[in-house]
């Protein structure tokens, strides 16, 4: 098998109350667990592609065959945003404005409420599935919608923060309430993840 499931980085009740433990079970071993084994089935006639990472195959998304490109995006896709997912939550760990993704945040939105506006807005008007992002390219910092399982590194983009709006991300304990999903989501951001990416990412 090419690729597997990464270990999950927190314990599943550890998100309690924003984000409930039968959601994460749900979500990681079945959803996540899916997309890592219809990748791994999409390039099992591909040689060229099982040495390759799922974020080269996502960068590289032209070289991929024709004939398996789509499912390359969609499986490819669940697989890479699963992954970014996981390893930005953690809960109680507060924006900090004098951090350096504090300073570029209030520089390019003058504010943290501005900024958590426009990404909720985002997040709760995407239609259907997808994802909303911050994310950094030339050394500035954007906000983008991706649908389904479309990654923004696909763009030669780099993301710094993910939320998952699939129905399957909060159904089970939000309901249709997509827009308290979204709110409560800043409660379980590891800022100091997105802090160090953000450092690790300007050029």
């Amino acid at each position: 098998m090419a690729h597997e499931l990464i270990q999950l980085p927190f314990e599943a009740n550890s998100l309690e109350p924003y984000m409930d433990e039968e959601t994460i079970n749900i979500h990681y071993g079945k959803h996540h667990q899916g997309y890592v084994n219809k990748l791994n089935k999409a390039i099992e006639n591909y040689p060229e592609l099982q040495d390759k990472t799922v974020e080269w195959l996502l960068e590289n998304i032209a070289d991929v065959s024709s004939e398996i490109r789509q499912k390359v995006i969609n499986f490819g896709g669940g697989v890479f945003n699963h992954n970014f997912f996981w390893h930005i939550l953690k809960k109680d760990v507060p924006f900090n404005p004098e951090s350096e993704i504090g300073k570029a945040i209030i520089e390019k939105f003058q504010t943290f409420d501005e900024f958590k506006k426009q990404f909720e807005e985002q997040a709760n008007t995407l239609f259907g599935s997808g994802w909303t992002w911050l994310t950094l390219k030339n050394n500035d910092l954007e906000i983008k919608q991706t649908i389904n399982q479309e990654s923004p590194i696909s763009g030669k983009v780099i993301p710094l923060i993910a939320i998952d709006v699939w129905e399957h991300a909060y159904y089970l304990k939000y309901k249709n309430k997509r827009n308290e999903f979204t709110s409560n989501f800043w409660n379980i951001l590891d800022w100091d993840k997105v802090n160090e990416l953000y450092i690790n990412a300007k050029e």
